[in-house]
């Protein structure tokens, strides 16, 4: 269940918006944009495209789990004095989705940047009712469809630097096309037989889609659910049955359930190694290969398919 947020917070954003202005687009356009985005997979986006015209306040780090963060009252002030506020979108900011729809009723320019994704390739699991799966970023092809609405943004909000967001858009475009062609180039290393991602939360539906593996995860797409012993059981079922080499932890989420599964296949006499972290919903520390979104799928991939080879 979404944890709605606390009434004073709600107030508090009311307050810091009615009195704060973002400035006419005159002014932004002589400044740099003040942008706040959620996550850093939203934030490679937008820094790709806005280029220096654009200064990111990102709210949660590497390590964070988005489907579980809360916003504080610093969160809240920076958010009110944001030009424009980017974010995932499809439920991904779980906890955060009365501030967000807040910020929108004020009339600040807050950007579901997944939500252009077209609908009719949008995956919606049984256990997320009402909801599809937020985890675009997996699949490189989906997340090029985020591009669009980051620039369409930009260029509304700062019109007289529109041809610089389009150049830097299709710039960053190609860089996608680029990754996507080395995700390819990595996934003709297995042979189908081989392709089976095993992991901690349900965060790979997209990939799995995308690059034609077989995924399973004890846990929901949002981990705000919990394992049960069954999934678990089901699991571990999946790794002996099939001699799976390795199973793969995640950056956000604490290891104890791969650990479970891990020795639960060896009772069964099944040695399974544990490779990765891999980056899920979140990428690595800035300054790193992994703290930006090439880096962090170039590192998926090539953990992936190292350990199944």
């Amino acid at each position: 269940m979404i944890r709605k947020v606390l009434p004073l917070l709600l107030s508090l954003f009311l307050s810091a918006c009615s009195g704060s202005s973002s400035g006419s687009t005159e002014a932004i356009s002589d400044r740099p944009i003040r942008a706040v985005v959620t996550t850093g997979m939203v934030g490679d986006v937008v820094h790709n495209v806005g280029g220096e015209r654009v200064e990111i306040s990102q709210l949660m780090q590497a390590g964070v789990d988005p489907h579980l963060y809360k916003a504080s009252e610093g969160d809240v002030q920076r958010l009110a004095g944001a030009d424009i506020i980017f974010y995932n979108g499809l439920h991904l900011e779980a906890r955060l989705t009365d501030v967000l729809a807040q910020m929108d009723q004020t009339g600040k320019p807050t950007v579901a940047i997944a939500e252009g994704v077209p609908e009719e390739e949008l995956l919606a699991p049984p256990e997320f009712a009402g909801f599809h799966d937020p985890h675009v970023w997996m699949d490189v092809k989906m997340w090029l469809h985020t591009i669009d609405p980051v620039r369409d943004a930009l260029i509304e909000l700062d019109p007289d630097h529109a041809e610089q967001y389009r150049a830097n858009a299709e710039e960053y475009r190609t860089r996608l096309q680029a990754l996507e062609s080395y995700v390819q180039q990595r996934v003709q290393e297995l042979p189908a037989e081989r392709r089976m991602l095993v992991t901690a939360h349900d965060a790979f539906n997209y990939f799995s889609k995308g690059y034609e593996f077989d995924v399973f995860a004890p846990q929901g797409i949002s981990t705000e659910t919990e394992a049960s012993v069954e999934d678990i059981r089901s699991t571990i079922d999946v790794l002996v049955e099939r001699n799976v080499p390795a199973l793969f932890a995640e950056s956000t989420i604490s290891p104890d359930i791969i650990k479970a599964v891990q020795e639960g296949a060896k009772a069964r006499g099944h040695e399974v190694t544990i490779a990765g972290p891999l980056y899920t919903d979140a990428m690595g520390n800035e300054g790193t290969p992994e703290g930006t979104y090439e880096g962090m799928i170039r590192f998926n991939i090539d953990t992936i398919v190292d350990a199944l080879k």
